[in-house]
């Protein structure tokens, strides 16, 4: 099938900036509050070509970004797959776009037609409808900031690598481990870098999650309400932290199972657990076959919040950016 038409940023000026000139100054001073070097190594790190970035609107979560964009190396990149979850529609397994180019406010992104269709000849994949497609922000978010790497690293437009957009359906532990298998040759290929599109711990009533560690103990979980009386052993905020943390631990520790299990146990709504399910259990082929302790595994570096959540009437987003070096 062959790919048609151009996706429209269809966010633009409204969760992001959609003039060009002012994008591009808000992107480069967000790349430049974040420090040129980090865990003792220059940015972007030597083979950090696979990333988890948030997707909410630029003033909140762009700042946060920014780690993940300034980490990623796209040095050697042919193309750049990008994962996300729907939140448009159900998606069970994982979906392709039929779109052949993505635009955004600095020009469009080209589809990687061949790869698009190599995956769906698999037989595994479905194909994205066109307006849940123009309606999802999951990968639409990181294409700016993709334009933005792309320019600083390369000196034409004819180098720039193409995009392949996937959304990650609802999965569980055991069908993200088939998807990893199928991702993982397209992994260990240096010509590919990969962009994991999640934000963490959606917390209040209006997401239906209002989990709570008494005295930091997460395994004595207990759902908030009105009538309870105000919490302060831990403040409710440093509970989400708390629960964050234990998520991106159990992530960083490059066993695919133990996040699951974490998952199961806290319900923390992690928008983007089946794209990072995923991307592990991709990783995880590949340190099989490779073991290396300096690879293969996210390594988290930044985390923030868009409110620091005081009272049950409250709510927050997580955010958090992190590479893997391959």
């Amino acid at each position: 099938m062959k790919q048609k038409g151009t996706r429209e940023a269809s966010h633009a000026y409204s969760w992001y900036d959609g003039d060009p000139d002012s994008l591009s100054s808000q992107l480069d001073n967000f790349l430049g509050d974040v420090p040129s070097s980090i865990d003792g190594s220059n940015l972007p790190i030597p083979g950090a070509k696979v990333v988890i970035a948030p997707h909410a609107g630029y003033s909140y979560s762009g700042p946060c970004a920014a780690w993940a964009y300034k980490s990623l190396d796209l040095s050697k990149a042919k193309r750049i797959f990008v994962l996300g979850p729907s939140h448009t529609y159900y998606v069970h397994g994982c979906a392709l776009t039929k779109f052949a180019k993505y635009e955004t406010p600095f020009g469009d992104l080209t589809v990687d037609e061949h790869v698009i269709q190599e995956l769906r000849d698999t037989g595994k994949f479905q194909d994205i409808p066109t307006r849940s497609d123009v309606a999802e922000h999951s990968l639409e978010m990181h294409l700016p900031y993709i334009y933005k790497r792309i320019t600083q690293t390369f000196a034409s437009e004819a180098e720039y690598p193409t995009v392949v957009p996937i959304l990650i359906g609802d999965n569980i532990g055991a069908e993200e481990k088939e998807f990893g298998k199928v991702l993982a040759p397209y992994l260990q290929d240096p010509e590919n870098a990969f962009v994991v599109s999640s934000d963490f711990c959606h917390w209040g009533s209006r997401f239906t999650y209002t989990a709570y560690a008494p005295e930091g103990k997460v395994e004595q979980l207990q759902s908030l309400t009105r009538k309870m009386p105000k919490p302060t052993n831990p403040p409710i905020h440093e509970s989400i932290k708390q629960l964050d943390h234990q998520a991106m631990d159990d992530v960083a520790s490059g066993d695919h199972d133990r996040f699951v299990d974490n998952l199961r146990h806290t319900k923390n709504t992690v928008c983007g657990r089946h794209p990072i399910g995923v991307m592990m259990a991709a990783l995880e082929e590949l340190a099989k076959e490779h073991p290396d302790e300096g690879k293969y595994r996210f390594k988290f570096v930044q985390y923030q919040r868009s409110s620091l959540v005081e009272d049950i009437t409250d709510s927050s987003v997580s955010y958090a950016s992190a590479y893997a070096i391959v």
